[in-house]
């Protein structure tokens, strides 16, 4: 029976890192204690977790069989830990929770009164920005965790994995009636919406595609927002790569078609992140509990 709670902390620590030097930097470690840490592991499964390399390590069967087990036991203790040192009467408190603005107005504000309901102790305040900014705040004590999928490998991070992140290339009928886009070479023929030149989310798209396969555009428009792209691209004004959440209505009416539907374009998760050592970092782990239960939309 597995006892050693950090041991599985540094376990979903690797997991995410993919390197032990990275991932004991995350956990406060030395690579040498971290690395102890997972033989120790390793040793009373009685399987190896990781395949090692001289550059990074990736996970085994047993390793991926592990990860989803070791994940819910981690969240598992920080609501024992919430509940059994809560009071009676629990006292109120506040959490202020970062998110981007689509994200913010399309899942979490439909989901406040049921947060609120379930804890009614708990106040939690919103704060919009894009995950830099987000970042920044969270640096500066001006919010307490906040929702992203972008890869952060700063030190002094810790995170709880809610949802998946899906792509959906797409465009709308009545542009597709007026430009066919059913190969590669008739991307000369569109314009793409895009968000930002710094991260395009065309690139999930090509991650998915063949290595050999061409996408030239007629030119590139970047509008910053995902709303903003939405928008464009039912108006007809290009084709784009959205979060498919984020139209998924639009394409169960119709008012958008998903192009290329063969290619599967890369994936993100997002993630309440959080600074190691937060002082309610119980009632943060316990929130991540609630946001992963709550479906993406």
């Amino acid at each position: 029976m597995i006892t050693d709670l950090e041991s599985l902390r540094c376990f979903m620590a690797a997991c995410e890192a993919r390197s032990f030097r990275a991932a004991a930097g995350r956990v406060f470690l030395s690579p040498a204690a971290f690395g102890e840490r997972i033989r120790r592991l390793e040793e009373e499964l009685g399987q190896a977790l990781f395949a090692r390399s001289t550059r990074k390590v990736a996970l085994t069967e047993a390793g991926r069989r592990l990860r989803p087990w070791a994940q819910q036991l981690l969240e598992g203790a920080a609501q024992l830990k919430a509940k059994v040192t809560a009071s009676e009467e629990a006292l109120p408190f506040d959490l202020t929770l970062g998110t981007r603005y689509e994200l913010g107005l399309s899942w979490l504000v439909p989901n406040l009164a049921k947060l609120e309901r379930a804890r009614p102790e708990r106040t939690i305040h919103l704060a919009f920005g894009d995950t830099a900014e987000l970042l920044h705040r969270l640096r500066q004590g001006r919010c307490d965790a906040f929702v992203s999928s972008a890869r952060l490998v700063a030190p002094g991070l810790r995170h709880v994995a809610l949802h998946g992140e899906r792509y959906t290339f797409v465009a709308s009928p009545r542009l597709l009636a007026e430009r066919p886009f059913t190969r590669p070479e008739h991307a000369e023929d569109q314009v793409l919406l895009d968000a930002h030149p710094d991260l395009p989310l065309f690139r999930y798209f090509l991650d998915g595609a063949p290595a050999d396969q061409v996408w030239a555009f007629k030119k590139t428009v970047f509008l910053g927002t995902t709303a903003a792209i939405r928008a464009r691209a039912l108006e007809g004004a290009g084709v784009a790569v959205l979060p498919t959440y984020f139209v998924a209505p639009e394409l169960k009416a119709g008012r958008l078609k998903a192009l290329f539907p063969k290619i599967r374009p890369s994936e993100d998760q997002f993630r309440l992140v959080y600074l190691a050592a937060h002082p309610a970092e119980s009632e943060l782990r316990a929130l991540g509990a609630e946001l992963k239960a709550l479906p993406l939309r």
